[in-house]
């Protein structure tokens, strides 16, 4: 699925509607470069959880866990250095817990990811504009039927 947003706000709607739709077990890998969205579509997808706390990248913390109707698990692991550094925090207990996790940065670990991840790539067009281009084909129709 390809979309083109034009605004913050019409990224966020992406994002809600995603996580509407998103049950326990859900992971998604987030890529795009610096500055790309990824942080800001996490944000929607939180609303869509039902998530009310404020969501910030966890750049230098790793991961950031917030309640909603299941829990997020928010994962920044582009300063990751060597791949046994996700072993050390337990994300395989995020990954096939009870919640939905999302990974920026997630190609970095990408031999980790289960095969039925969401990918969302998010490439950068102009200052507002964005491509939004999801992979929900291994993911057992977690996305089916979203109308964006």
């Amino acid at each position: 699925m390809r979309i083109v947003t034009r605004s913050e706000e019409e990224t966020l709607i992406i994002g809600t509607k995603i996580g509407e739709k998103l049950m326990p077990g859900s992971v998604i890998s987030l890529n795009g470069d610096l500055g790309a969205g990824k942080t800001h579509i996490t944000k929607g997808i939180a609303k869509g959880l039902g998530v009310e706390d404020y969501i910030t990248s966890p750049t230098f913390i790793i991961v950031n866990q917030y309640e909603g109707r299941i829990p997020l698990y928010h994962f920044d692991v582009y300063r990751i250095n060597d791949i046994d550094e996700m072993y050390e925090i337990g994300f395989e207990e995020y990954l096939y817990g009870d919640g939905a996790c999302i990974i920026e940065w997630g190609k970095i670990v990408e031999e980790l990811l289960p095969e039925y991840t969401i990918k969302i790539d998010i490439n950068k067009i102009d200052d507002n504009t964005r491509e939004i281009v999801i992979d929900d084909k291994n993911n057992f129709g977690v996305l089916e039927g979203v109308v964006i």
